[in-house]
């Protein structure tokens, strides 16, 4: 009897034993990914902080043509803002450009949400004859890569007098689909029998659309917002394609402008550059995960 009991407590302890390392080895592996992703921004924020010599002495076989690997160490031995310094008080092309991001940016947007999100809505709401053939061709063409469209965008572009002008990286990035194909999802989460309820009541389709649609289709319109802000923060194909002058130029474009004889700039304006769009992401990732959702569904 005791010997049963005792094999019944080893077979328990086992069992427990062997779920927990496979409870663990399941969070490293997942875990893994995630540190491989983080390690860029924490080479980022300790290069930021890191001495001129220090850099040097570390970056000398990029810098140089000296065999050997770079070394790095997760505490700078001098740690110093000069950089930063430098950077924000004796580089006044780089505030001309960091407008210039913020200018263009916040333009598509604002742009995106006069025209995308009343097109959403209606592809959403109205059963019009051919309306699901030309939603399929908006879906199409959000697949269509940049390189694709750039010739035919810039002659357009160049027929309308707007080559060399931040508005002709503003205006095709206005019409652009993916804010469409995101907000549909949410609007079309919205129930039927609420619209017309609306309808039968007197409402008219501009008070729907605002009372309604909007309030109801807030997660998906944030969720565009979040992936386009991510999106044209960081472009830099559009802006070498129409853009000549280098003050048009965003800010994503003057970080390859910067030498490796000038590291520590770089990585303090990549942290620079890097902060906005955390802050995006960090207060829009609800309304992000919400917006994937609906974009999932199936009608």
């Amino acid at each position: 009897m005791f010997f049963f009991k005792r094999e019944k407590y080893d077979n328990c302890v086992i069992q427990k034993a062997a779920r927990l390392v496979g409870q663990y080895a399941v969070k490293a592996i997942v875990l893994l990914p995630a540190v491989l992703v983080c390690l860029p921004v924490f080479l980022l924020v300790t290069g930021a902080v890191a001495d001129a010599a220090e850099l040097s002495s570390r970056l000398s076989p990029l810098l140089s043509e000296e065999s050997g690997f770079i070394h790095w160490k997760i505490v700078p031995d001098y740690p110093t803002f000069a950089h930063y310094g430098k950077l924000l008080f004796m580089t006044p092309q780089f505030f001309i450009l960091f407008w210039n991001s913020v200018k263009m940016t916040f333009g598509i947007l604002a742009g995106q949400l006069l025209v995308g999100v009343p097109a959403a809505w209606a592809f959403a709401v109205y059963q019009a004859r051919g309306g699901r053939m030309l939603f399929g061709l908006y879906v199409v063409l959000m697949l269509l890569p940049f390189q694709v469209l750039m010739l035919s965008d810039y002659l357009v572009l160049h027929d309308l007098g707007m080559l060399n002008t931040q508005g002709a990286v503003v205006i095709p990035a206005v019409f652009a689909t993916m804010p469409v194909f995101i907000t549909y999802g949410g609007f079309r989460g919205i129930p039927v029998q609420l619209i017309e309820a609306a309808r039968i009541d007197g409402a008219g389709e501009w008070r729907i659309f605002c009372m309604i649609g909007l309030p109801l289709g807030k997660s998906g319109i944030m969720s565009a917002m979040v992936l386009g802000f991510l999106e044209y923060w960081n472009m830099m194909e559009q802006p070498m394609a129409f853009l000549e002058d280098k003050a048009l130029w965003p800010l994503s474009l003057y970080l390859p402008q910067i030498t490796w004889e000038q590291a520590g700039a770089a990585f303090a304006a990549s942290v620079i550059m890097l902060i906005p769009s955390v802050f995006v992401f960090l207060w829009g990732q609800e309304h992000l995960e919400q917006g994937i959702i609906y974009s999932g569904l199936k009608e």
